[in-house]
C-alpha cells in the first residue's frame, strides 16, 4: 500500500482541485496531514526550511514586478491608443483591424505577460470596434482571445519565470529560446487572417476611407510615433537588459515595473488613486501565486520523501516508454489538464513530478519549457474550459453568444497545435538564437 501512496496522493490533490477546493490550500493541506502520518513532525522542520528555501529565490521576485508592470500599462491607456492607431496603420486592407489587433496583442504580450489582463483589455478596447465594422463575431472573438494568450509564449512572461524555476533553468536562457517560436506563431496567425480576409472578404471588411483619410490629415508620423515609443521603449528596456547581460530577469522587471509607471507619468494618467488600485490587484495576484507555490513545495517534498519521482521513473522503465512516448503522455497530460486548471497549478503540480525524469532521460529542459508553456497557452483556448474565453466573455456584448466563441478560437487552437508538433520536430527551431 505504502509503495502506491505517492500516487494516490496525487491523484487526490487532482480530485479535489477538480471538485473545486482551493488548490493552494488543497496542495498544502492535504501534503502535510500526509507529512505527518508517514514522517513524524519532523516533516515541519523539513517543511519550514524548503519555504524558507523558496522564499529566498531571487528569480521569483520577478513574479510580482512583471505583473505591476502589465496592470499599470492596462490601466494607463497605452494598450488602448496603441490599438486606435494600428487599426488605421492597416485599415484600407481587408482584414487589416484583426491584424492590428493581433500585433497589437503580441506587443501587449511583450510588454505585460499577464493573459488575463490583455485578454480583458483587447476584448474590452477591440471587440465593439471589429463588430461595428462588420467583422463577424466568430473572427472577432477568435483573434482577440488567441492574441490575448501571447502573453504565455512571448517574454517577459510570468509563465516562463515560473517554468525556470520548476525545471531549474536560466529564465533568461528561456526567455531568448521563446521569442523565435513566439514571433512564429504570431506570423501563423496573421497569415490565417490574411487567407481567411481573402475567402470571406464580408467577414473581415476593409475600413471606410472616409476614417483612414481623417487619421492620416492628423499626421501619421506624430500619431505612430506617440502611440509605438512608450511601448517600445519598455520592451526594449525590459528585454534588451536581459539579452546584452545587463541585467538578471528580476532585475529587469524591476525596470519594466518602474518604467511602466514613468510612461504613465508622462501620459499624465498618474494618480494616487490608481496606483493604490495596480498595486492592490498586483498584492492579490502575487499572493495568490505565492500561496500556490508555498503549497507546491509541500507537495513536492511530501511527494519525493515517499520516492514517488522513483516509482513513477520505475513505471516509465517498466512499460519501456521511450523520451519521445514519455513526453508526448506528459504534453497530453497538460493539455488535458488545462481544460480544467489554471497554468499556475499546472507548473507547480505536474511540472515538478516529471521534470526529475526528464532530467534522467537527458531531454534539454529549455525545449521542454517552451513546448510547455506553449502547450499551456493552447490549453488557455480551448473550449469548453479555455480560461481566456472565460475572462473574454465576461466583457462580450450581449449578441456575442459563448458557441460564437467556442467556433471562432477553434482554427487557432489548430494552429497552436501544429505549431506545436512543428517545435516537437524541429527542436532546432527553439535553439536558433
Amino acid at each position: 500500500m505504502m509503495e502506491y501512496l505517492p500516487i494516490i496522493l496525487f491523484a487526490s490533490v487532482f480530485i479535489l482541485i477538480l471538485l473545486g477546493f482551493p488548490v493552494a490550500f488543497t496542495l498544502g493541506g492535504l501534503s502535510v496531514i500526509v507529512g505527518i502520518f508517514v514522517f513524524d513532525v519532523d516533516f515541519f522542520y523539513l517543511l519550514s526550511l524548503r519555504v524558507y528555501g523558496t522564499m529566498q529565490n531571487f528569480v521569483l521576485l520577478a513574479v510580482p514586478l512583471f505583473i505591476f508592470m502589465g496592470i499599470m500599462l492596462e490601466k494607463s491607456g497605452i494598450a488602448e491608443r496603441l490599438l486606435e492607431t494600428m487599426a488605421l496603420m492597416f485599415g484600407k486592407f481587408r482584414g487589416g483591424l484583426a491584424i492590428a489587433v493581433v500585433v497589437v496583442g503580441a506587443m501587449l504580450a511583450a510588454s505585460t505577460g499577464i493573459v488575463g489582463a490583455t485578454v480583458v483589455t483587447m476584448g474590452l478596447i477591440s471587440l465593439p470596434t471589429m463588430l461595428k465594422r462588420g467583422y463577424g463575431p466568430r473572427l472577432s472573438t477568435g483573434v482577440i482571445a488567441s492574441s490575448g494568450t501571447l502573453g504565455q509564449i512571448i517574454p517577459p512572461s510570468v509563465v516562463l519565470v515560473l517554468l525556470g524555476s520548476v525545471l531549474n533553468v536560466s529564465v533568461g536562457d528561456l526567455f531568448i529560446a521563446a521569442i523565435v517560436p513566439g514571433l512564429g506563431l504570431v506570423g501563423c496567425y496573421l497569415l490565417y487572417i490574411i487567407v481567411y480576409a481573402q475567402v470571406f472578404p464580408d467577414r473581415a471588411p476593409a475600413m471606410p476611407k472616409a476614417e483612414i483619410d481623417v487619421f492620416k490629415a492628423k499626421g501619421v508620423s506624430k500619431e505612430i510615433i506617440n502611440s509605438f515609443v512608450s511601448p517600445f521603449l519598455l520592451i526594449l528596456a525590459v528585454l534588451g537588459s536581459i539579452f546584452a547581460g545587463i541585467a538578471s530577469p528580476t532585475e529587469a522587471a524591476g525596470v519594466g515595473a518602474f518604467g511602466a509607471m514613468v510612461l504613465t507619468i508622462i501620459d499624465r494618467n498618474f494618480n494616487l488613486s490608481m496606483l493604490k488600485e495596480v498595486m492592490k490587484e498586483t498584492t492579490l495576484l502575487t499572493s495568490m501565486v505565492f500561496m500556490i507555490l508555498v503549497g507546491a513545495t509541500a507537495f513536492s517534498l511530501v511527494f519525493r520523501g515517499l520516492e514517488g519521482d522513483k516509482l513513477f521513473l520505475s513505471m516509465i522503465d517498466n512499460a519501456e516508454l521511450s523520451p519521445t512516448a514519455f513526453l508526448l503522455m506528459v504534453m497530453l497530460l497538460v493539455f488535458v489538464a488545462g481544460f480544467f486548471i489554471d497554468f499556475i497549478e499546472i507548473v507547480f503540480i505536474i511540472v515538478p513530478v516529471v521534470a526529475p525524469i526528464m532530467v534522467a532521460m537527458g531531454m534539454d529542459l529549455i525545449w521542454v519549457g517552451i513546448l510547455l508553456a506553449i502547450n499551456l497557452q493552447t490549453s488557455f483556448l480551448t473550449p469548453p474550459f479555455g480560461f481566456a474565453l472565460f475572462y473574454l466573455k465576461g466583457v462580450t456584448p450581449p449578441e456575442v453568444k459563448t458557441m460564437h466563441l467556442y467556433q471562432g478560437v477553434i482554427p487557432f487552437v489548430i494552429i497552436q497545435i501544429l505549431f506545436l508538433v512543428l517545435l516537437f520536430i524541429f527542436p532546432d527551431i527553439v535553439s536558433f538564437l
